[in-house]
């Protein structure tokens, strides 16, 4: 009877052990190959949840721009074995350099995040200077969260019914942080609608344009140019 009691436990645990794998294998191939939301000549870009206390698969990164769309611990673990510790808020943004590193979750909550990995500039011309620069022209609403060689990251923020200044982007990501409405007005005449939900990506062309908050809640997004 003992030895049935043993052999029963054994089972057990081994099932468990085999699903707990099952479950790890399944989070380490989707961090390893997502499917991504927006992948051109400037960027690939996907949506990354990592759950409670889970690594990821180290695998080899270009340089990457993470969005949070919620609050965050992690731990980047590299292969010479030293870590980094990150913690951001929801609607934070981190600039991860290109190199060989796993992700890890030291939270007790899933976190979820756009990544916006960077393709190489070989061979592809830089984006041109901005003479309508929105920060220069309306700083207050459009604050820089980060500014290197390869992106600038602003921060836009429109209260309703409020319009911005005619400005031009390069080539960018857009990562909407809350629902809204929008409208851009373009210099030929065209007007876009852009009703959007929170936690929606999108990429846009070099454009200039003149956007108004036509919703009746404050619109934030994250813009993340590039050079």
């Amino acid at each position: 009877m003992k030895h049935l009691l043993c052999l029963a436990g054994l089972i057990v645990v081994s099932a468990i052990l085999v699903v707990s794998g099952f479950s790890r294998t399944i989070v380490e191939s989707a961090a390893q190959d997502p499917r991504p939301d927006i992948d051109n000549q400037w960027v690939r870009v996907f949506r990354e949840s990592l759950p409670p206390h889970v690594q990821s698969a180290t695998r080899q990164h270009p340089a990457t721009v993470v969005v949070y769309l919620s609050d965050a611990h992690e731990r980047l673990l590299r292969r010479d074995g030293s870590a980094k510790d990150v913690r951001r808020k929801h609607g934070e943004v981190t600039y991860v350099e290109a190199g060989a590193y796993a992700v890890e979750n030291a939270s007790n909550t899933t976190i979820n995040a756009v990544v916006i990995e960077l393709k190489d500039q070989s061979g592809r011309p830089t984006s041109a200077p901005l003479t309508l620069d929105p920060v220069k022209l309306d700083a207050k609403h459009h604050p820089v969260l980060l500014d290197n060689e390869r992106v600038r990251v602003l921060h836009t923020i429109l209260v309703p019914h409020r319009k911005s200044p005619l400005h031009e982007h390069p080539h960018y990501v857009v990562v909407y942080l809350t629902e809204l409405h929008t409208t851009q007005a373009l210099p030929d005449g065209r007007l876009i609608d852009n009703p959007r939900v929170a936690g929606e990506i999108a990429w846009k062309d070099a454009t200039t344009h003149v956007t108004e908050n036509v919703g009746e809640r404050t619109a934030e997004e994250i813009q993340v140019e590039l050079k």
